[in-house]
């Protein structure tokens, strides 16, 4: 089935994303238990297709301060990925790596960004890795940027990527535990619909 739009996607697709999600999760988690010499544990993400203002409501309100790493995809898959951090998760990175904690995303010096880069650049790539082997496709990142923005304003750069395509965002959401913390992220995926049409077609089609 050739989509037009994400929100095209049949649940079997859904299913497969998220049977991707959950392998990429997994090593995500023993990544970053090894970097951060705790234990992290992530749930079997859910997968939904959302419109902007339906995902940034489910996210918090519009004028929340969150941060976000953001990551191009090239190769046999086009676009963007964003992995969405609150303050709770990362102070539970900076005491692992840093030893310390912060009031705001103000006080976060070079140090303290690049500790959250990394950590969002391994759940990212961990997710991408896991695509890459099951569909047996070439995908490239770019060197991951960092921000700190209102959560609306942040919400804007993957629809300024693809909002002439649609205007639903595919978001992966499941529970983060650091040292049996539970923290806030969640990771958004937008591959162009052409990569999306081509990733079904190596993912679900063989499984049919």
């Amino acid at each position: 089935m050739r989509i037009t739009r994400y929100e095209d996607m049949d649940d079997t697709a859904k299913d497969m994303m998220r049977e991707v999600g959950s392998i990429g999760t997994g090593n995500a988690a023993t990544a970053l238990s090894s970097l951060l010499k705790v234990e992290v544990k992530m749930t079997v993400p859910n997968v939904e297709i959302l419109g902007y203002n339906e995902a940034v409501d489910s996210l918090g309100h519009p004028e929340d301060i969150v941060s976000g790493v953001l990551v191009q995809m090239t190769g046999d898959v086009s676009g963007v990925m964003l992995f969405l951090m609150k303050m709770d998760f990362i102070n539970e990175i900076l005491g692992c790596v840093l030893q310390e904690s912060i009031d705001g995303y103000e006080q976060m010096g070079e140090m303290e960004i690049s500790a959250a880069t990394e950590v969002g650049n391994i759940i990212i790539s961990s997710y991408m890795l896991s695509l890459s082997k099951l569909a047996d496709m070439e995908i490239s990142l770019s060197v991951p940027a960092f921000s700190v923005n209102m959560l609306g304003g942040i919400m804007t750069v993957p629809m300024a990527e693809f909002g002439y395509v649609s205007d639903k965002l595919m978001m992966i959401t499941g529970r983060c535990f650091i040292g049996g913390k539970r923290v806030e992220s969640n990771l958004l995926m937008l591959p162009d619909i052409q990569s999306l049409n081509y990733l079904m077609d190596r993912l679900v089609a063989p499984n049919e």
